[in-house]
């Protein structure tokens, strides 16, 4: 199939576009949010098309990330999303505010239906009778390159200063009493001001591309996942497929994909240090509980069944529209998880 696709989130379209379709990514010359295109990447079955081309590609589905991308794709197209054009609405993010009775903006439709890539992120966003599907994330494995070599905690938190109680930036300088800490992300160079004498061994990494971040990170003994609130990040599944045991506060998605033996999870700060604490100072203790964590998420996060998931949705939508009928597409009844 063509399948329209903004490159909204790099890192879980870099999974996405391995599977086994063509993939039209819109470009403008701003080459900003709403037109970057490939981006840089090598994507070998995606391909970049001039935004005002778009109408021109024979487009089978459209997978959208952001309200605004429905007028967008409709003014792309020339044609309506979920009556002309099939289209999955591919939701990131946990809801803000008010976590239990926050509306989706896409609630009540039923035209298309919503894939979040969590089950509290679908328990919590309030989606009224729009029909929902749970696709967990897929990683491409990176491989086994753990050493612990460092014994140090190794985080990857984007924007940790102007995120700060989201990211548990907070909680760094307490946490790093037991095990310095190497912050790795955009935005990070901002940490020493922002945390003052209190964050000494808090130490900011930069931003690295993915190869050289999946390297330093494995050198570290340790891969600490201190946010309170958050969608579940695809670094910390990148670092149980390297091979790294995971010390991670007990919030969201964490303690579904976190199994006991494959880390610490907890909501006491106590408990944290003291898990960070005993991995440095037992490097095979580490090592152990690495290879664990490794097995655990090849099972459950591996890239084979996040693709066979979406090509069985896109399938779904595009033959559901091709059936004559009046109206739009009509939802299966209740929920589903794939």
């Amino acid at each position: 199939m063509r399948v329209l696709v903004w490159h909204v989130h790099g890192g879980y379209l870099d999974a996405l576009v391995r599977g086994d379709h063509e993939w039209i990514l819109p470009r403008t010359p701003l080459q900003d949010a709403w037109g970057l295109g490939l981006g840089g990447r090598d994507w070998p079955r995606a391909r970049e098309v001039d935004a005002l081309r778009v109408r021109d590609e024979d487009v089978d589905v459209a997978i959208l990330q952001r309200p605004e991308e429905l007028p967008l794709a409709h003014a792309l197209t020339g044609r309506r999303p979920g009556r002309d054009l099939p289209v999955v609405y591919l939701e990131h993010n946990a809801p803000r505010g008010d976590p239990a009775t926050t509306r989706h903006p896409l609630a009540d439709r039923d035209d298309l239906p919503v894939v979040h890539v969590t089950h509290l992120n679908d328990l919590y966003w309030d989606t009224g009778s729009t029909r929902t599907v749970v696709i967990e994330h897929g990683v491409a494995d990176p491989g086994h390159l753990y050493s612990g070599e460092l014994p140090r905690a190794g985080a990857v938190v984007n924007e940790p200063v102007r995120r700060w109680r989201v990211t548990g930036t907070d909680l760094l300088p307490g946490l790093a009493e037991a095990a310095p800490i190497d912050v790795f992300g955009m935005g990070g160079d901002a940490l020493p001001a922002a945390l003052g004498p209190g964050g000494s061994r808090v130490r900011p990494m930069g931003d690295l591309p993915p190869a050289r971040l999946h390297a330093e990170l494995a050198r570290r003994r340790v891969y600490l996942h201190p946010f309170r609130w958050t969608s579940l990040g695809l670094a910390l599944l990148e670092a149980m497929h390297l091979g790294m045991p995971v010390v991670a506060l007990a919030t969201t998605e964490v303690p579904r994909a976190v199994p006991p033996d494959a880390g610490v999870i907890s909501a006491s700060p106590d408990e944290l240090r003291a898990a960070l604490r005993d991995y440095l100072a037992d490097p095979d203790l580490a090592r152990a509980t690495g290879e664990s964590a490794r097995r655990h998420v090849l099972a459950r996060y591996g890239l084979d069944p996040f693709l066979r998931r979406w090509d069985d949705l896109l399938r779904e939508v595009v033959d559901d529209a091709s059936r004559p009928r009046t109206g739009a597409l009509v939802p299966s009844a209740g929920r589903s998880t794939e």
